[in-house]
């Protein structure tokens, strides 16, 4: 199978970059959101990364013009019967991508495939709501997505090797590198980030040292581009925990249980840069 026309639903920060990365590489793409607006802040968003590419020297305005130009306005789920890939891109919650995706599957044509951006909920468990899991499979794009060059190409338990070459094929054909992994709870990525970032919580919980102190450590002594305390502020916190509790419920060691420090701050809606405040305070 040939994908030429991508349907991303969900048009925030992770579902703008997604649409993106497609039109670039030439693809017809449809971003999908629940109203105009949202849809509109998608656009807005890719056409300032885009400006930003242009003013570095990285693009030519006229490459710009011709990926805003593969880019499709949608606010009717109905268009997910024109696309030969629906890649889902919204919130991080188990019964509003099983809602959505027994949505799609009663309006996507039979052959069209049905890959979750999901970070670390399980693909078998969304494609059991489908009369397709063969067609169902985890398409996990890392964030900022126009610059990190992973996916993880994640099987459900039915999930065909025809499907999985065809979604290796396309992400590579992206510019990024496609990696398989297997089914299980916070699939490579967050398994070993996420405990990392929760450990490095506790550090700040027990008074072991002030995060800026941690996140010094984790640059200058193992070389990490950013320390994991300001990462964790760029995922956002309450993102964090929800992976955390999903490590620990499904996994079920109580070396996934989040920190008591996470929990309170998030209780707080301080929830990282998205909400000025976070480990970190910002100036919004």
């Amino acid at each position: 199978m040939t994908v030429q026309t991508v349907m991303v639903v969900g048009a925030g920060q992770m579902g703008a970059g997604i649409a993106q990365v497609h039109a670039k590489a030439g693809f017809l793409v449809y971003l999908h959101d629940i109203d105009e607006e949202r849809v509109e802040n998608g656009l807005n968003t890719i056409e300032k990364h885009l400006t930003r590419q242009v003013e570095k020297g990285r693009m030519e305005e006229i490459e710009k013009t011709k990926t805003l130009e593969q880019i499709v306005r949608s606010t009717n789920l109905e268009n997910a019967s024109k696309a030969d890939l629906v890649i889902e891109a919204v919130v991080e919650n188990m019964e509003v991508k099983k809602k959505l995706f027994t949505e799609l599957d009663q309006i996507a044509p039979p052959e069209t495939i049905l890959a979750t951006n999901t970070s670390s909920l399980p693909i078998t468990e969304i494609a059991a709501v489908t009369s397709r899991p063969k067609q169902v499979i985890g398409m996990h794009f890392m964030n900022p997505v126009p610059v990190m060059k992973l996916v993880e190409i994640i099987r459900g338990l039915a999930t065909t090797d025809e499907v999985f070459q065809t979604v290796k094929l396309t992400a590579e054909s992206l510019g990024k590198t496609a990696v398989e992994v297997n089914d299980f709870p916070g699939f490579v990525s967050n398994r070993i980030l996420l405990p990392m970032i929760n450990e490095a919580i506790y550090a700040v919980h027990e008074g072991v040292a002030e995060p800026e102190a941690i996140d010094e450590v984790m640059k200058l002594g193992m070389n990490h581009p950013m320390g994991p305390l300001t990462l964790a502020d760029f995922i956002g916190l309450d993102t964090c925990l929800y992976i955390m509790e999903t490590l620990h419920d499904g996994l079920g060691d109580d070396k996934y249980r989040p920190c008591p420090l996470l929990r309170k701050y998030v209780k707080a809606g301080w929830h990282g840069k998205k909400t000025g405040r976070g480990i970190y305070s910002y100036d919004r």
